[in-house]
């Protein structure tokens, strides 16, 4: 097995296959980081969410009907907990392009973000100076992107950005890591041509209970969840699918999208008790009642 390890989007990478990925792919893998970096990172001055945030505009983008599609989707799913205008929010907490982690008063996101926000299939379009943030999905879009460039590498195949995972081939087995003990799983799943996304109150956070899960209506983080997994399969882009579910499992109506969506999920509570979909394959160490979805 070959693994080639980098840093990229502010998150390790790595990836797994049978036979070392020649310059050339590894050379595209890391044209296409860029490009997405370039247009949608809040975290970068001459970025093109940047921009539209000092100045109303438009970007091209191949990825902008599918991320803000299923941004629409989550919104609706969680009564508006979800949204791509909630870069302020997480900026006014500390969680900015700096990393100042200076907090500052909450500031929610606008509850007619469709009316501002635009897009078509490559195009996106913002009537008001606004700072959209797609750390909700985006992570998992770009895994798609690079599992999709990696097709002709033969045999299995796994990439990996820190949490966010996609594999191919032979039976990966990964670890629930526990979000209040890192040393700790809460359980294990094993994934065969399918991805698995995490999220957890315990990564990007800072001060007191602060942390980047923010409820968009309040501009607050949320306080009932603390950690969630999703597993998705049967998707056009099942990773950021997954990534899409594990955001929304923070909020009333995450269970339902996932069911909608096919998606197989697990879910704790900050006092420790821990959820699962009917169907989910996680082996669990914990006594774990499953939801009705």
């Amino acid at each position: 097995m070959a693994i080639w390890a980098f840093e990229a989007i502010g998150t390790r990478w790595e990836i797994e296959s049978d036979a070392a990925i020649d310059p050339a792919t590894r050379g595209a893998v890391s044209g296409v980081i860029g490009q997405f970096d370039r247009e949608w990172s809040r975290f970068r001055d001459d970025s093109d969410v940047t921009r539209l945030s000092r100045v109303p505009g438009s970007f091209s983008a191949d990825d902008a009907g599918a991320m803000l599609d299923a941004y629409r989707a989550l919104s609706a799913a969680t009564d508006g907990a979800v949204s791509p205008l909630i870069g302020a929010g997480l900026s006014a907490l500390g969680y900015d392009a700096a990393y100042s982690l200076r907090q500052g008063a909450p500031r929610p996101a606008p509850d007619d973000w469709e009316r501002m926000l635009e897009w078509t299939d490559d195009r996106v379009s913002l009537s008001e100076a606004h700072l959209i943030d797609v750390g909700a999905l985006g992570k998992g879009r770009l895994v798609d992107k690079v599992f999709r460039l990696l097709d002709g590498v033969e045999g299995s195949l796994v990439v990996d950005a820190s949490g966010d995972l996609r594999a191919r081939g032979n039976p990966v087995r990964v670890g629930l890591e526990h979000p209040l003990d890192p040393t700790r799983a809460i359980g294990v799943v094993t994934l065969t041509d399918a991805a698995l996304c995490a999220s957890a109150i315990n990564r990007r956070a800072w001060g007191d209970g602060l942390h980047h899960v923010l409820d968009a209506r309040t501009g607050l983080p949320v306080r009932t969840w603390a950690a969630t997994w999703a597993i998705a399969s049967e998707s056009p882009s099942p990773t950021m699918t997954a990534d899409a579910v594990a955001t929304a499992l923070f909020f009333d109506g995450g269970p339902q999208l996932a069911a909608s969506w096919g998606v197989e999920w697990v879910r704790m509570t900050t006092d420790g008790l821990v959820e699962s979909s009917p169907g989910c394959p996680a082996e669990l160490f914990t006594s774990a009642p499953r939801s009705r979805g």
